[in-house]
């Protein structure tokens, strides 16, 4: 892989996209449950494979791929389209969010510097999508995610943060279902 774009669809890569300015978005239920039903659907309905993922306060790691006939860039331009577009129809109608009108600031202020956008920019478009060619690098790549919120604070083990999927790996239960990679 050259630069940082995807080419092999079907291979994992470690993602992690980003709110702009790392704004804490996600420390709200309604926001997290946006991102996780998302991922859902993708899986169901877009031939995402989930390995591994972690939602932060205003990030998302994931180790991810396609299902065969699919395309990786595709679903995860979707993904980010769609949330960006649902988080900010909530944050424009829910006058009980008390940073609402500084976020929204945020985001435009954001979307005015990219002329890509109509109006607001949610996600921040430095990805960086890293292929997944080795078993040390998964693992290192994985263990990353999975203690993510241990060394923020938020949790004593990783299993025990229900926002990722470090509990799957232990006992196949969590918020998502996910595809164990064999690399």
């Amino acid at each position: 892989m050259t630069g940082f774009k995807i080419y092999n669809h079907q291979q994992a890569h470690f993602i992690t996209f980003a709110v702009v300015d790392w704004i804490d978005v996600f420390t709200r239920k309604a926001y997290k449950d946006i991102i996780v039903g998302s991922l859902a659907y993708c899986q169901a309905n877009k031939g995402l494979k989930i390995h591994g993922w972690c939602l932060m306060s205003n990030h998302i790691h994931l180790i991810v791929s396609a299902r065969e006939g699919f395309n990786l860039s595709d679903i995860l331009r979707d993904f980010k389209k769609f949330t960006a577009y649902s988080i900010l129809n909530d944050l424009q109608s829910n006058t009980k969010e008390s940073r609402r009108k500084w976020m929204l600031w945020m985001f435009r202020k954001a979307g005015s510097k990219n002329s890509n956008n109509t109006k607001y920019q949610f996600w921040r478009q430095d990805n960086r999508p890293m292929e997944i060619k080795n078993n040390l690098f998964y693992s290192q790549k994985m263990k990353y995610t999975h203690y993510n919120p241990v060394k923020a604070g938020f949790c004593k083990r990783p299993q025990d943060y229900p926002y990722s999927s470090a509990q799957w790996y232990i006992d196949k239960t969590g918020l998502l279902e996910i595809d164990e990679l064999l690399i």
